[in-house]
């Protein structure tokens, strides 16, 4: 799968996904992931990619021209693929596991982050298939929830993780939270490990695990239980 993300700053981006299970996944070929920066496709000479609002306000916004070069760019690199586009912002619909599933199954995800008060939106009416937001808040800039969203996605390719029972089991993949998890010692400042967990016995070790995973959704996100 391919990722490709247009931003005005490419090293930051570089440097969240260069590393640990997406870095080895990109080495390893599983995921391809190109950043790409927009200020290289202004048609200024001072390389300007923003301006003031019409109509007034605080700010600036990030102006289409560059992004729609850099858009055409992309595509122009990446040939004919089926892809999704998206623009990381406050607006969009929140990101959740079951959307990081249906991103899974494209051949690519062209992302794009806006910076300043965001961007133009004649380019997101031009270009945009869905605006994603990763939470109800406020960034500076869309890198850090687009490389959210490339984490969340890459790891749910084959070959970026060692067993698909890796993510099939966590948090969300089944609408409840994980169950808590313990590892050695056995006994930690006096608090032990759940004796049902050394016992052997996997069908009793899974009823523990169900029941585990209700309790702590039902404490912690009643909300996922609404339903």
């Amino acid at each position: 799968m391919r990722f490709d993300i247009m931003t005005l700053f490419p090293d930051l981006v570089d440097t969240i996904l260069g590393t640990s299970v997406i870095g080895r996944a990109q080495k390893s070929g599983a995921i391809e992931v190109f950043t790409h920066n927009i200020r290289a496709y202004s048609e200024d000479k001072h390389h300007r990619v923003d301006d003031t609002p019409c109509g007034g306000g605080k700010g600036m916004l990030m102006m289409a021209p560059p992004i729609y070069n850099c858009y055409k760019a992309v595509l122009e690199m990446s040939g004919e693929r089926r892809r999704r586009v998206l623009y990381m912002s406050p607006r969009g619909a929140v990101f959740t596991q079951k959307k990081a599933r249906e991103l899974a199954e494209y051949e690519q995800l062209v992302i794009l982050c806006g910076h300043y008060e965001g961007v133009d939106q004649r380019i997101i009416d031009e270009i945009v298939d869905e605006e994603v937001s990763v939470g109800d808040f406020v960034l500076t800039g869309g890198e850090i929830p687009a490389c959210l969203v490339t984490d969340a996605v890459a790891r749910l390719v084959d070959g970026v993780l060692s067993d698909a029972e890796c993510y099939e089991k966590e948090s969300f993949s089944d609408g409840l939270l994980e169950y808590p998890q313990y590892t050695r010692p056995v006994e930690f400042h006096g608090r032990r490990v759940p004796e049902v967990l050394l016992s052997g016995h996997h069908e009793n070790i899974e009823k523990w695990r169900s029941e585990a995973a209700l309790e702590t959704t039902r404490r912690n996100r009643p909300d996922l239980l609404k339903d």
